[in-house]
This record gives C-alpha cells, sequence and structure tokens, in this order.
C-alpha cells in the first residue's frame, strides 16, 4: 500500500503536517463507514477497509521515522535494515541512556524492597533526582530529533535532484538514528514513570 497516494501526498520525506492532517480528515469524513447506513455488509465492510487503511496511512506518514522507512521501502523495494550498531557519533547518547537506565533500574529494584516508610520517604528524593535527570536527557533526545527533523525538511528540499541514490543514502542515515532515538526515549520514558509511580 502506498500511504502517500492513499492520502494524495507527493512521495517526499517531508510533509507539512497541518496540510497532511486536513487532507486525512477530509478524506476520511468522505469514506468514514458511518455514512453507509442503508449499504449492504459487502459494501460496508469495504468502506470499513478503507477507513481503517487510511487510518493506518495518516499514522505512518505523520511520523518522521515511519515516514522515512515507507518512503524508503517504496523508492528502494525494501524497508531499510535496522543496524544494531551504534554511529559513533550517537555513542555519547547511548553511554548516557545506559547510565540512566542502570541507574533507574537499581533505584526501582531498590525501591520494591523497602517496606520502611522513613526509607521510602528518603527513596522518594532520589527517585525524584533520578526522574530530573532523565527528564534532562529527554529533552536533550528530543532536540537532536528536533535537528533531524530539520534535516529531512532540508533533504526534501534536494528531493528532485538527479543524484536520488546519495539522497536516499542519506534519508536512511537519517532513519536509522531516528529509530535509536526513538528507541531509547521509549526505555528512559518507560523508567521515568515507574520512578514516579
Amino acid at each position: 500500500m502506498d500511504c502517500f497516494a492513499l492520502l494524495g501526498e507527493p512521495r517526499r520525506p517531508w510533509l507539512d503536517p497541518d496540510s497532511l492532517k486536513q487532507k486525512f480528515l477530509t478524506r476520511s469524513a468522505q469514506i468514514h463507514p458511518d455514512r453507509l447506513h442503508n449499504a449492504g455488509p459487502d459494501n460496508k465492510a469495504a468502506a470499513q477497509q478503507r477507513f481503517t487503511e487510511l487510518n493506518a496511512a495518516f499514522t505512518r506518514l505523520r511520523e518522521p521515522k515511519e515516514r522515512l522507512a515507507h518512503l524508503l521501502e517504496l523508492e528502494l523495494g525494501a524497508r531499510p535494515k535496522q543496524v544494531e550498531r551504534i554511529p559513533e557519533e550517537l555513542v555519547v547518547f547511548f553511554t548516557e541512556v545506559n547510565q540512566a537506565c542502570r541507574e533507574a533500574d537499581a533505584l526501582l529494584a531498590e525501591k520494591r524492597r523497602t517496606t520502611s516508610p522513613l526509607l521510602q520517604v528518603q527513596l522518594f528524593e532520589r527517585c525524584q533526582d533520578c526522574a530530573e535527570r532523565l527528564t534532562a536527557l529527554l529533552q536533550k533526545m528530543n532536540a537532536e530529533q528536533e535537528a533531524l527533523a530539520a534535516e529531512i525538511e532540508a533533504i526534501d528540499a534536494k528531493w528532485n535532484v538527479a543524484d536520488r541514490k546519495a539522497v536516499l543514502q542519506r534519508l536512511e542515515d537519517v532513519y536509522r538514528r531516528l529509530s535509536f532515538f526513538s528507541r531509547w526515549s521509549d526505555q528512559l520514558r518507560e523508567r521515568n514513570l515507574q520512578l514516579t509511580l
């Protein structure tokens, strides 16, 4: 399924979020299954299928990482391979995330074992400090993700150049970086939530 075609968007790395949302809302209002009150079961099932596909296409295109994965799949004929080796420029982030997660995991384990109310109060303060460090790291990662989004927009300006291979290569690199940041952000958010419960 070509999500770009389904939403009437050009096949590009960057899409205007407001325009994409407006097209989705317009098309979903036109094909929504609730509009077919008197239709037969086959027509209702087909309308539900079209609506489900439209929803999936919108969800995929509104997220930069997923949009890039879909674009690369359409352009290259295969979904980009996940790379487990961390790029050199992300090693510092990986080290910080790893250290922060280990610290949070140790505190969470201690929190589960602690039954004394006095010790729980002391542990609460340590958990708050750790949660603040996780939040600061998340903000740092969000800034990096915003920079990558700006890079996608800059790459989009070169989308119609003759050397499409180099542009696709760079988009694949951006996709992988977004994948790492997305995974690490999820890990930090999960621990942050557990620390604050």
